[in-house]
């Protein structure tokens, strides 16, 4: 059922994009709750690609306070929207998300406090919510730092419990049980905090357990995992909006663990990538993935202004065309539910 539910929402997905594409409205019923929530940089606002069954579909633009939002996170048992904001400088708190019409306001349930300065991802591990922040620590240009806020949520707000500083720019993140992975940004880098949430639990300046290299990447930014398999994406060179990729690495933890500390994670036998100019890639800021029907969704942040792309079936890597293209102003980071 979870394969022909992400294949009904791509079609329905697809419906929206700028193909005229068309779902059959003679075809078979069935009960689903696909749902694909993206911000953006430009508007703050935030848009969900849904599907109920095969005959139906529903993008629906919700309208916030914030001017530019960028990391996300929808909780399907509360009903609860949880969102970066970069204007704000904060975690904003929504509810009741299913009762929103097209247009409507999100309303604030509760927000953090305004601690962050330069947020560009948002992780997850069950009340932990982590923040990356890409803000200059030292005030000097010629060193690489970041931070990684903590925030603890409980049932009336979020508490700050700690910021943990490294000494390399961050972007995205993404909690695989209780390892954070960490994109080593303006390298080919990634890097792991083992056991996150119980051992880095102080303010200080922290070394991860482990950092490699991923061959072929000249600069990554957007990670998800999902059944095993992790997906990096590659802006290239930030100026350009063709030269964009992702890699696919199946069996990931076992490949990342044989990779020395200090090592490099070689493409042959290990990788694949999709790039070039059928992929709309030009600055792919994050990615998610989906293991089951083994699809990668895209933020892309410059072609075109901002695009929402998906990719089935990407095994084989190359110069493929998405199967779903989107335009979206702005668009900085997704987040996709299935129940």
């Amino acid at each position: 059922m979870k394969f022909l539910s992400i294949f009904c929402f791509l079609l329905v997905f697809a419906a929206c994009s700028d193909d005229d594409s068309s779902v059959d409205d003679d075809g078979p019923d069935a009960d689903f709750g696909a749902e694909l929530y993206v911000t953006s940089n430009t508007t703050g606002n935030i848009t969900k690609y849904e599907t109920d069954d095969m005959t139906s579909q529903e993008t629906e633009t919700y309208l916030t306070l914030s001017s530019d939002s960028e990391g996300v996170f929808y909780n399907d048992q509360d009903d609860a929207l949880t969102v970066v904001s970069r204007s704000m400088l904060q975690l904003n708190s929504y509810t009741d998300i299913e009762l929103l019409d097209d247009g409507g306001n999100l309303n604030i349930d509760f927000s953090s406090t305004a601690n962050l300065e330069s947020p560009r991802d948002l992780a997850v591990n069950g009340d932990i919510y982590v923040v990356s922040d890409n803000a200059d620590v030292d005030d000097d240009p010629n060193t690489d730092d970041g931070r990684l806020f903590v925030y603890t949520r409980a049932a009336d707000g979020f508490t700050l419990r700690n910021t943990v500083t490294v000494n390399f720019a961050v972007w995205g993140i993404e909690f695989v049980g209780n390892d954070l992975y960490v994109v080593v940004d303006k390298t080919s880098d990634i890097a792991v905090f083992n056991n996150f949430d119980t051992t880095f639990t102080a303010d200080a300046t922290e070394e991860p357990s482990k950092r490699i290299t991923v061959e072929g990447i000249v600069r990554t930014h957007g990670l998800a995992f999902d059944g095993g398999t992790m997906i990096l994406t590659d802006v290239g060179d930030a100026a350009s909006d063709t030269d964009g990729g992702f890699h696919i690495i199946t069996d990931f933890e076992s490949k990342f663990d044989a990779t020395a500390d200090g090592g490099t994670l070689v493409v042959a036998n290990n990788q694949v990538r999709v790039a070039g100019s059928s992929t709309f890639l030009g600055n792919p800021v994050a990615a998610e993935y989906d293991a089951d029907s083994n699809t990668v969704f895209i933020a892309e942040r410059a072609n075109g202004g901002g695009r929402v792309l998906a990719f089935t079936n990407a095994d084989g890597g190359g110069n493929l065309a998405p199967s779903v293209n989107n335009q979206l102003e702005g668009a900085s980071s997704l987040y996709f539910e299935e129940e």
